[in-house]
Order: C-alpha cells, then structure tokens, then sequence
C-alpha cells in the first residue's frame, strides 16, 4: 500500500493511507542502510493481520530539510506576530537562510495585523523588500486574510514554522478543513504516550495540500555556510554580485561596496544588513572551536 509519513514518535510512524492512518514500524534495512524516515515521506507500505504494517520502501524526496527534519516540503510558511511579542527579525533571517539552502521559497506570515497600524505594517514590509519571499499580515482571531494564505497553500507541501506564541496554532487550525483535522486527531491520538515532547506532524489541509506542522522555537542556527559565502543566501546582495570593487568582497568593511551602497540609500534594508553582519560574525566565531 501506499501512503505518506505524517508523525514519527519512538521508532513508529503514523502512514496516512486512502484507508485512513495507520501505525508502521520501519524494515531493518533502513537502519541497516543509516536511512531515517522522515515526516513528509512518501512510502510503500505492507499490512499486517494486527492492523499495523511496516514501511518497505521509501520513494524518493524532492527536498530534505534538516530543522525542521521533514522530506518533500515544496514551500514554507514562517510565522511571527507583527506585536505582542515583537517579531526577531535575527531569528527570521536564519530560518530564511536555511530555506535559501534547501531552494524551499518562504512566505512570511505576520499574524495579529489587528494590532498594528499602517505605519507598523509599512515598516515591516520594507524589511523584506529584495528578500525574494511574500508577506502577508492577518489576523487569525477575526480571520483576516486567511483565505488568502489558503490560495497559497493549495497544491503544495508547506512547512509552518515559527516561535511559540505567535498564534501558530490558531491558523493551523483555521488553515485546516473540519474533516480533516478530524484525522489528524486521530493521527496524534494513535501514537498518544509514546513521548511527551511535541513533534512535527504532517497534515492534510484540502485534496492536494498539506502542511507540515513544526514545534514553536526560540533559537535558529545557520551551519554548513563559509561566512565569506553567507550573502549569496540574501537575494538583495546577491544582486549586487560582480558590482563591487573588489572581487571577494564581504560587503562589510570594504571600500567601494555596492551593497552597502545600496544600504545607505535604502535599497536595502538596514536590519537585514544589520541581521546579515550579526550571523557573520556567528559563523566566524564558531570556526574557532
């Protein structure tokens, strides 16, 4: 049978079938293999007479990402609060990275537009300017812009992400039809004790559409990046590639640097610019141990 990954708790994953979830235990090659099923995973799976199968093939993934560790994401959607708390806007620049690392495109979501005023927003929106993602405000407690953020969901795996408190929970749900949440219920229910800690869980939201539903955090750490190649992960300084004087240039104490340039002008965002400098010096440091 066929199905799709969508929780993994303690060596046993929840498979969602045409008939429904139903409980699996990976084959011993996979471990053999050091081959780990992922949320998001599409596999074959065999049933056994008890009602639960095991998992004897993992089809091949379009994407891996390793925070969240989920398979097959098409897009992702990072959530913060526009106020109430103040969005980090460090932290969004290195879950974007990560993103601009697995060629996953973002949408940046800022819920609890209720509370802002149009020069909050305006400034807000100015930040991602150049970013390459799209924003958009709502609010889940009145609905705003909800049906919107659906149209950007359809046809596609999304991974929500963001920290806790932002009202992630409240649009997952809204995001989610009634029917199938009903199943995603029953998903978390089947593998209810196996560990308290809250895992990632894959969630049917139309026909076609799913969203990958991530514990909150609070920290997002860039590795596997040279920080001498850390701005090509920044489409606005991307852009800026072959323009300034010096071949190599960082874009950070250089003379004649189109990217500061284009700082000072505005064209570029001061606190991505600002966010950018901050997860440079993160990556240098940490070279040293």
């Amino acid at each position: 049978m066929h199905g799709r990954i969508s929780k993994g708790v303690a060596g046993s994953y929840v498979v969602l079938s045409e008939n429904g979830p139903v409980i699996c235990k990976p084959k011993g090659i996979f471990r053999n293999d050091k081959k780990k099923p992922l949320v998001g995973d599409s596999v074959e799976f065999d049933m056994l007479p008890d009602g639960t199968g095991v998992i004897a093939e993992i089809l091949e993934r379009t994407s891996i990402l390793i925070r969240p560790e989920v398979a097959n994401a098409t897009q992702a959607m990072l959530v913060f609060a526009i106020t109430q708390p103040d969005p980090a806007m460090n932290l969004a620049d290195r879950f974007l990275i990560n993103m601009e690392m697995a060629h996953v495109p973002t949408l940046i979501v800022f819920n609890k537009a209720d509370l802002a005023d149009e020069k909050k927003i305006k400034e807000t929106e100015d930040i991602f300017k150049g970013s390459g993602c799209e924003v958009f405000f709502v609010s889940a407690k009145f609905g705003q812009g909800i049906d919107e953020i659906k149209k950007k969901l359809h046809g596609q795996s999304t991974v929500l992400a963001g920290p806790s408190g932002v009202g992630k929970s409240t649009l997952t749900n809204l995001l989610q039809d009634e029917a199938l949440m009903e199943t995603g219920e029953l998903s978390e229910k089947i593998l209810r004790g196996k560990n308290t800690t809250r895992h990632t869980q894959l969630l049917k939201v139309s026909a076609d559409s799913y969203i990958y539903d991530t514990p909150g955090f609070t920290s997002f750490y860039v590795t596997g990046i040279d920080e001498r190649e850390l701005w090509k992960y920044y489409p606005e300084m991307a852009d800026c590639s072959g323009l300034c004087r010096f071949t190599g240039c960082v874009h950070i104490n250089e003379p004649d640097c189109e990217v500061k340039k284009r700082v000072a002008e505005g064209m570029i965002s001061s606190v991505r610019y600002d966010n950018y400098k901050q997860i440079y010096s993160d990556i240098k440091q940490s070279r040293k141990y």
